[in-house]
Formats: C-alpha cells, sequence, structure tokens
C-alpha cells in the first residue's frame, strides 16, 4: 500500500471548490450554491457519459438526479472529489461501493419528496378503487358509460403497507382518514411506533393474506428485490389491487401479468418499473385495469424545489462545515453534534493512530470500548475515527473516515464496539485494542481533560501513563533500574532534541517499567538506535500522533 500521513478533511482544503451540477435541480438550490463564498458552480445537463468523464477532474462535488450516471470511472476520474448529492430518495444511478472505496460521501434527499410521493400512491390507490382514468378516456372519445366503471369503497378495507418509513407513514396517515384498516410489515420498525401510529404489525405472509389493498414502500436491496413474486400473488385474496410508487423490481412485473390475467389482482397501479422507461410493447400497457405514470412520484413543483435546496444546503453545509447529513455511506453528523464530536474524533483518531504504531504489522481484530459519558454520544462516529486514524499511516491519501471501514476488512481486520456500563477511574473513556496472532494485545487509553477538552493519553498496553496526545513520543519499556530517565534524557539532549513531556509507569520497584516521552522533534536514526541498543530497554517505539 502507498504511505502517507493524510489526514482527510471533509472541510475546505481549496480557495475555490467547483460543484458540478449534472443534472436540471431546482433554480433555487442552484442559485443557494452560487450564493455561497468560495464556490463555482458548473451546470451541465444532459451531458453525455465522456464529457462527463472530462468535467469532473478538478470537481468537489457534483449534484444529480437520476440521469446522470456518478460510475466507478467517473469516481476514479474525479480525483478531489468529496461528496455526491441525489436530489431525490434513490441512488440507483451512484455506485455507492466505489464512491465508499473513494472515500466520497454519497447522500439523497428522502425528506423532501415524502408528500408527494405519499399523494402519488393515494392518488393511485384511489384510481384502483374507483376506476376514474378509464371513464375519463370513456367520456373523452364521446361514450356515456355508466355500467363499466363499478367501483369499491376504501372504507373499513384492509391497506397493507410494506415499509413504514416516511412515505409508507405518510400513506398510512390518508388510509385511515378514509377509514381504512392498516397493516404494516417492516423488519426495522419499533412496537411503540406503530401502536402510537395506530397501526397493525404483521408478518409479511400475513400482509398478504389478509390485505384488500397493498402498497410498497421499501429501497430495492437484494432482500427486497422480486419481494411480491408468484408465491406472494398465490396467497393473496382474490380482487387483491397491488401498487408500487417505491422502486421497480420489487413486485416481480412477470408475476403481477399472470395475477392480472387470472383475476387475482382487480386493480394495481405503477409509477416505477423493473427497467426505465417502459417499453412501448410491455403488456403491462394492455390491461384496462392497470393505471400506469412515468414514475412521477416526486413530480411537484413543492418537490422539486424541496429537494434541490435540500441537497443544495447538504452540498454547502459537508464543503464549509463538515456536516453529514442524509448520507447512505455513513453516519450523518449535523452541526451541532458535529461541534460536540469533535474533540472525541480527535481522541479517537490519535488512539488509533497510536496502537497502529505500537502494534506489530499483522492485526487481526480491533476492538474499541467507550465508557462513561462517552457512550451518550454517537460512538459509531467515533469509531470511524478511530479506525481511520489507525489506518493514517499505511492506506494512503484516498484515506478518510467514509471508507476506513472498507479498508480495514480488505485487510482482513476486524472490529468490534463495545459501550460499557462498568465503572473505571476516568469520567469518559476511550480504550482501542489490537489483537495479533498468539494471544497479544496491544492498546491504549484516552480521555479529555479540562474545560478545553484537552486529549490525553492514559493508558498504553494498561499501563497507567499521562501525557498529552498530541505530537511526537518515545514510547519505552525498560526494566526499573537507576538512571533511565538521565540515560534517555542524555541520549536525546546530545542529539538537541528537547523534552517537553514525560510520564514514568511502574508494578512494582524493580520490575518492568514504562516511559513515555514527548519530544519536540524526531530524533535522529543514531540516536534511536542508542536507546534501543541500551540493554535495560525492552521496547522502544517512536510515534507520531
Amino acid at each position: 500500500m502507498r504511505r502517507g500521513a493524510c489526514a482527510f478533511s471533509l472541510t475546505n482544503d481549496y480557495a475555490i471548490m467547483k460543484i458540478l451540477v449534472a443534472d436540471k435541480i431546482s433554480s433555487k438550490g442552484v442559485a443557494y450554491l452560487r450564493q455561497q463564498t468560495g464556490f463555482e458552480v458548473v451546470e451541465a445537463y444532459g451531458s453525455s457519459p465522456e464529457k462527463v468523464l472530462t468535467l469532473v477532474k478538478d470537481v468537489h462535488a457534483i449534484a444529480v438526479r437520476s440521469e446522470t450516471k456518478i460510475t466507478r470511472e467517473v469516481l476514479e476520474a474525479a480525483p478531489l472529489l468529496k461528496v455526491v448529492g441525489r436530489a431525490g430518495v434513490g441512488v440507483d444511478n451512484v455506485d455507492v461501493e466505489a464512491a465508499t472505496d473513494r472515500g466520497v460521501v454519497v447522500m439523497n434527499t428522502p425528506s423532501g419528496n415524502t408528500v408527494a410521493t405519499a399523494e402519488l400512491t393515494f392518488t393511485h390507490i384511489l384510481c384502483g378503487a374507483r376506476p376514474l382514468p378509464q371513464a375519463n378516456a370513456s367520456m373523452l372519445s364521446g361514450k356515456w358509460d355508466r355500467k363499466s366503471f363499478s367501483g369499491v369503497e376504501l372504507f373499513r378495507k384492509t391497506l397493507g403497507i410494506i415499509g413504514l418509513g416516511r412515505i409508507g407513514g405518510e400513506v398510512a396517515k390518508r388510509a385511515q382518514a378514509f377509514g381504512m384498516r392498516v397493516l404494516a410489515y417492516d423488519p426495522y420498525l419499533a412496537p411503540s411506533r406503530a401502536k402510537a401510529m395506530q397501526i397493525e404489525i404483521a408478518t409479511l405472509d400475513e400482509l398478504f393474506v389478509q390485505s384488500d389493498f397493498i402498497t410498497v414502500h421499501m429501497p430495492l436491496t437484494e432482500d427486497t428485490h422480486y419481494m411480491v413474486d408468484e408465491a406472494a400473488f398465490e396467497k393473496m385474496k382474490k380482487g387483491v389491487r397491488i401498487f408500487n410508487c417505491a422502486r421497480g423490481g420489487i413486485i416481480k412485473e412477470e408475476a403481477l401479468i399472470g395475477a392480472l390475467k387470472s383475476g387475482k389482482v382487480a386493480a394495481a397501479g405503477l409509477d416505477v418499473y423493473e427497467d426505465e422507461p417502459l417499453a412501448a410493447d410491455s403488456e403491462l400497457r394492455k390491461f384496462p385495469n392497470v393505471v400506469l405514470s412515468p414514475h412521477l412520484g416526486a413530480s411537484t413543483a413543492e418537490a422539486q424545489d424541496a429537494v434541490g435546496v435540500e441537497v443544495a444546503e447538504q452540498i454547502a453545509d459537508l464543503l464549509t462545515k463538515g456536516e453529514i447529513r442524509n448520507a447512505v455511506n455513513m453516519p450523518s453528523i449535523d452541526a451541532a453534534a458535529r461541534k460536540v464530536l469533535n474533540p472525541y474524533l480527535d481522541l479517537g483518531s490519535k488512539l488509533g493512530t497510536l496502537v497502529q504504531q505500537i502494534a506489530p504489522a499483522q492485526v487481526e481484530k480491533l476492538r474499541i470500548s467507550f465508557f462513561g459519558k462517552v457512550t451518550e454520544l454517537d460512538v459509531n462516529s467515533i469509531g470511524r475515527s478511530v479506525q481511520s486514524g489507525f489506518l493514517r499511516r499505511i492506506s494512503g491519501d484516498e484515506l478518510n473516515d467514509v471508507n476506513a471501514p472498507v479498508f480495514l476488512k480488505r485487510l482482513g481486520i476486524g472490529v468490534e464496539s463495545i459501550k460499557s456500563n462498568e465503572e473505571c477511574d476516568y469520567s469518559e473513556l476511550i480504550v482501542v485494542e489490537a489483537f495479533v496472532a498468539g494471544g497479544q494485545v496491544f492498546s491504549a487509553s484516552g480521555t479529555l481533560l479540562g474545560k478545553a477538552l484537552s486529549p490525553r493519553i492514559v493508558a498504553i498496553n494498561t499501563r497507567d501513563v499521562e501525557v498529552a496526545a498530541e505530537g511526537k513520543l518515545l514510547v519505552l519499556e525498560n526494566a526499573d533500574v537507576p538512571g533511565m530517565v538521565g540515560t534517555v534524557g542524555t541520549i536525546l539532549g546530545k542529539a538537541g532534541v528537547n523534552i517537553a513531556d514525560m510520564s514514568l509507569s511502574r508494578l512494582t520497584p524493580g520490575g518492568t517499567a514504562y516511559m513515555v516521552v514527548r519530544v519536540d522533534s524526531e530524533p535522529i536514526a543514531a540516536a534511536r538506535d542508542e536507546i534501543k541498543g541500551n540493554p535495560a530497554i525492552k521496547m522502544a517505539k517512536f510515534v507520531q500522533l
């Protein structure tokens, strides 16, 4: 691997940062970006893939909708890129894995089109109950046919909602206003939330069996792909009505077509499809009881303005303040949380760096333990800083908190995070341990002291020390014999190295002692060799934090 000492920052490292708006977003969003100091905004709508590759070579952020594909090739062509912002929910057009590899944050705007998509869904539900589009088409053709367009009422019918996130929750409210019974399947739904919303939790099979209407509000993943297939339709009531305004591919279109032909499905409404645009000869276009719309979920003036402004604000906040919201490949950190977390992120990074330098090259696992008040904070983000710090000197310039977990995984290093309620000697403590073959463990512990929240190293390899977590350290394990402090001081003095701080630790007189010396400059090789060559010194590590 390339070696470097790059500490990645999400904030501005450049006088001017360029933002590429690759797809047309709200003019209000573009105007917001142009109003920010230090931004150069390039609008390049409808660019070919080849043109995009040339445009991204010096950009720091890209804003897209669903048209422009942000592929691995595009990401590799953008060495300065820090963030891709998607004005909308789905990030299907962004290679999130490749972005994570490159340390690029991928953000979406999940809340901006919530109401618009929920209202479109309910429009489809109403059209599935009362065939108004078909009646309208008949009227426009000059007919007066009152017999062919009979429908059903929503009142007292059961609506099954697959996925009770933001949009599913909004659909549930509208269904309840129509007097519908609402069932919901969501493996992540807390019972307390369902109870508060007066929604019944159901298994997926229970939902299929009991629902008169079914609507899908899940992301498209390996687990949800073809979630509604032939087997699912077999379990449903005859005459069920089904709708999808979420993602194509959750409902298997071939299975839906079969269920429409058999009469199992009385009506369907789709806004999304397995392949978009929907083929002109698609069999779905031939059913009179199917209402189709061309992916209009967010197509309201309010939603377009909302997601455009939201993605612009998120990009600006990340580039200027390091604030991360609605990221799909790392934890979100708002401005207030970041202000609180910053000292802990710094401490975590330094503990990771320290442990990497005192441990052997081959590490099997990292364990990060949190004690005291720090357990009340976002330890996930702090843990990422520890991982980034551990890799900082061995993984090159492209490393940051976004991709550190991926880098560790590729190295075969497992990571364990523990929030402990055990008592310790400090009001809050972070302990980083590196486990190596043979059962050896190398560790460092740190805390924040005083009103300034100064980072301090308080233990190395379980030995109590106290030294500022900054600068350059000599970590020595030596026999506890007279004159060791003087010996080390003399060697450093001869080499012109000034001692800024020193901490001594021993368990028993005459046993093994630890000495941590913080110095103003790195000792020359000859001085380090002389220290290591002293027979009383069992271990000597030079550490840069």
